[in-house]
């Protein structure tokens, strides 16, 4: 059974005219341990599919299944033993931390919420000490330190702040990120360095990555399989180097023209 599978997922919204569809029957699925890279221009509908993948946003048809259970019909433990294993990084690294909290009280939330709503688990650490200890680990895994821990978002630049965003969704353990966009907020160089850490990660922790993205050269570096989308479908799909090697649409083409290489 795959990880992930969407299955004619569309999503379509009011508008003046009648309904604005965004999304139109969008299949695909995304093995333990696999990347499949999700690319396409703005506008396109990626990142609405990340959205309907979380449970951010239910489909107007189709199903998102996560190890066969059906995300839009989760509720409960059910719901929460998905939002456990599941987990986002999201575009821009300045808004997707409170500014309010500690980098420590940032990565040690995720483990007050689930211990209270799921009760003990193993692999969330109960206690001070113990979560202090994690978070340190976490820290390090992405190439910081545990100086961070008593500072705020508003001190570290937005390559630390996406390594932030990046050791807060492995607190859970998850075997999905779901990552939309999580490079295009930053410089190249420093881009480069969070593509690799993620590589890295991926490595170590065995996860599956949705990497949604508008760079053909990007998803070539990091991806197993390539969706291409335009206007809302998947226009193409391969294996990541036997697409961007031989393309077969035009649109795919012109991805590939249009984005430079990344210097990782």
């Amino acid at each position: 059974m795959a990880l992930l599978e969407l299955e004619a997922i569309s999503k379509s919204y009011p508008s003046s005219s009648g309904a604005a569809l965004v999304v139109d029957r969008v299949s695909f699925t995304i093995a333990r341990g696999q990347t499949l890279g999700v690319v396409g221009e703005s506008g396109s509908g990626k990142s609405t599919v990340a959205r309907m993948v979380l449970g951010l946003i239910e489909p107007t048809a189709g199903e998102v299944r996560f190890d066969g259970a059906v995300v839009a019909r989760a509720r409960g433990q059910r719901l929460r033993w998905i939002r456990r294993r599941m987990q986002p990084v999201f575009q821009d690294p300045y808004a997707a931390l409170n500014p309010r909290m500690r980098v420590e009280q940032i990565l040690t939330e995720p483990f007050r919420i689930h211990s209270a709503l799921a009760g003990s688990e193993a692999h969330l650490p109960s206690g001070l000490k113990a979560q202090r200890e994690r978070v340190a680990e976490l820290l390090k895994s992405v190439g910081l330190d545990a100086s961070a821990l008593p500072r705020y978002p508003h001190e570290f630049s937005g390559g630390q702040r996406q390594r932030i965003n990046i050791a807060r969704a492995l607190a859970l353990r998850p075997e999905l990120l779901v990552l939309d966009e999580p490079v295009s907020a930053l410089d190249v160089s420093v881009g480069a360095q969070i593509v690799n850490l993620l590589r890295t990660l991926q490595r170590e922790h065995g996860m599956a990555y949705l990497f949604i993205t508008h760079s053909m050269p990007l998803v070539r570096y990091l991806a197993d399989r390539i969706v291409v989308m335009q206007r809302g479908r998947v226009v193409e799909e391969g294996e990541a180097e036997a697409l961007c090697h031989a393309p077969r649409e035009q649109y795919t083409r012109a991805l590939i023209a249009a984005t430079p290489q990344l210097p990782v």
